[in-house]
């Protein structure tokens, strides 16, 4: 094991929410900052609850975290170790459970940027089944409403709906993956409070815009209704907008028109 790499511990953290989360991101900088070469061991548990001062939970919770973002890998018996291609393997939208502001800022910003490319394409390669595919998703979120009940699954379905009518298998795979990682902030939307709020009502009705330019096959429109729904969406959840281009107009206009926050 190397030492430079046990001497680098310097102190215990202060105890954040959750410190998994730190430690983990600790372990990472280490590895980055000291060129550890695949392969190198990482310090013991033992050694890192002491440096660390937190118990063996916690370090085996970061360690499985790194492990899972493929910066880490663990030999049966022996510890972990760097990976051959540390952090490559796997990637996700926001690392921490409890993801800071700037980050659920980017995410938005980051799916103005797809999704309103996906409503373009898909206005300008719609086909009969992939309108009857998107329109199923908006009867299944309509019956949500009349009833009061949760949307969530069926607000996912659209967009990937909509992912796929662009015709670009890749677009729809990587948007079926931003929805799994994003399916939870959908959930204040189409709860039973979102909907006293009106914010399940105001939601539909943007996915109802993006869906008629998408059948009218205009793609600009499409992709200005998808950019403004996004906007909106990051206001339902108050979240700022930090960088001056096409998703803060987004933002500002959903602003100006009211949207529930």
């Amino acid at each position: 094991m190397s030492d430079k790499l046990t001497t680098s511990i310097r102190r215990p953290l202060n105890r954040p929410p959750r410190l998994s989360d730190t430690v983990s991101r600790e372990i990472e900088a280490w590895i980055g900052e000291l060129g550890l070469v695949p392969g190198t061991q990482l310090p013991t548990e033992k050694l890192l609850c002491e440096r660390f001062g937190v118990s063996r939970a916690v370090v085996r919770e970061a360690i499985s975290r790194l492990k899972a973002e493929g910066c880490v890998e663990t030999r049966q018996g022996l510890g972990a170790f760097v990976a051959a291609v540390p952090g490559e393997s796997s990637f996700r939208l926001v690392r921490e459970s409890v993801p800071a502001e700037a980050d659920v800022a980017d995410t938005f910003e980051l799916r103005a940027m797809v999704e309103s490319g996906a409503a373009e394409l898909a206005a300008q390669r719609r086909t009969p089944e992939s309108l009857s595919r998107i329109a199923a998703a908006l009867d299944e979120m309509d019956r949500a409403l009349q009833r009061g009940e949760g949307g969530a699954s069926a607000d996912d379905a659209f967009h990937v709906a909509v992912a796929a009518a662009s015709g670009n298998r890749q677009l729809e795979r990587f948007l079926t993956y931003m929805g799994r990682q994003f399916s939870a902030s959908r959930l204040p939307t189409w709860s039973e409070e979102g909907h006293r709020a009106g914010r399940a009502a105001n939601a539909q009705a943007e996915h109802r815009r993006i869906f008629a330019a998408i059948k009218l096959g205009d793609a600009l429109a499409a992709g200005e209704a998808a950019r403004a729904h996004l906007g909106a969406a990051a206001c339902r959840l108050g979240v700022v907008a930090r960088h001056e281009n096409r998703i803060e107009s987004a933002f500002n206009r959903a602003g100006k028109h009211g949207e529930t926050a």
